[in-house]
């Protein structure tokens, strides 16, 4: 018959004492959200018998936060499983117990994306956004920080020197994986287009930019046209594709560093040039999987919306709980998608 596990046992494995097993296991006094986590940790490896009420303790210790999230329009796939999964990872803190509320903005007007910021700070305690770069945005994002309330920019940085900080996928470097793909796919004097939502997505010309460099450095005989913007929408980039692919006979790759992406396909395979084309684009989406099941897609470059999800969600309850000077930049690896491995 194995030895029951006590709570010595348990406080030896955590490397605290006994006393403070004890008060994370009554709720006798307040503990460090790390140290409880910590002897958590050890009572659950241990198989302790009460490791279920333990972890209740814990959550009722935590102190109660809102965490509001501005996300850009609710029509969309990406959106809508990036609000799935931050209500995931929200639940999931333990430093925290966190409420969530998500508004979601369908225009790209900053007066508009203002109007969210300051309903929605109004209610929650912290404030995540998906937004563009613009100096209204920014003014109020100085405003609320001088205030003292935390502002972190979600996917696409922003350029205010008080910001919180910034979690998502590197953009630059997303840029030149895609120009490392496409000079190692095409033959190096070949014509490249590049289709972007708009500069002031501070992400999108993050990837445009770190495409270009690596055209630039390393396959400069490939022909680099001018970028086409689209605001963003699946329509205009249909509009935008189908006339770049009209124009442009000689066109065998190209970059596509927004959204809209069933616009493009769609343009690619009215044109019937799917084939000749080599297409890279962002986000594992439905349209964008089928797509590329279809021979229609060759790469995608997919945020990882959990792993997005759990890491902002981590940092904003590290902010509220420690405020600290020092803004957080958390660059989330992203995933590479090819025919052979959807």
């Amino acid at each position: 018959m194995s030895k029951r596990t006590t709570i010595s046992d348990i406080a030896r494995l955590a490397g605290v004492g006994v006393a403070t097993v004890d008060r994370v296991l009554n709720g006798r006094a307040p503990v460090r959200g790390k140290t409880a986590e910590r002897v958590l940790a050890a009572a659950e490896e241990l198989d302790y018998h009460a490791h279920g009420l333990m972890r209740r303790r814990i959550e009722e210790m935590a102190p109660a936060r809102k965490l509001g999230f501005i996300l850009q329009k609710k029509g969309k796939w990406f959106y809508q499983s990036l609000a799935v999964e931050i209500e995931r990872a929200a639940k999931d803190l333990r430093s925290v117990r966190a409420v969530v509320e998500i508004t979601f903005v369908e225009s790209l007007s900053p007066t508009d994306l203002v109007e969210a910021m300051k309903d929605l700070s109004q209610r929650v305690d912290c404030l995540a956004m998906v937004a563009i770069d613009h100096p209204l945005i920014v003014a109020e994002v100085d405003r609320l920080e001088v205030a003292g309330f935390p502002v972190f920019a979600l996917l696409s940085d922003l350029s205010s020197s008080r910001l919180s900080g910034y979690v998502g996928v590197n953009g630059r470097k997303a840029g030149r994986t895609a120009g490392w793909a496409i000079t190692h796919c095409l033959q190096p004097e070949c014509e490249l287009g590049i289709l972007i939502g708009s500069h002031r997505y501070l992400g999108q010309e993050d990837r445009e930019s770190g495409f270009r460099s690596y055209i630039r450095e390393n396959a400069p005989m490939m022909r680099l046209k001018d970028s086409i913007v689209y605001l963003d929408d699946a329509s205009v980039a249909y509009e935008a594709a189908s006339e770049l692919l009209r124009a442009s006979p000689d066109l065998k790759g190209l970059y596509h560093c927004g959204g809209g992406v069933e616009g493009v396909i769609r343009a690619l395979n009215e044109s019937e040039r799917a084939q000749d084309v080599f297409y890279i684009c962002h986000e594992e989406s439905p349209v964008g999987v089928q797509g590329m099941a279809q021979g229609s897609v060759n790469l995608i470059l997919a945020s990882p919306v959990r792993a997005i999800a759990q890491q902002l969600c981590q940092a904003m309850a590290e902010r509220l709980i420690k405020p600290q000077d020092v803004p957080t930049r958390i660059d989330v690896p992203f995933r590479i998608v090819t025919p052979e491995n959807i």
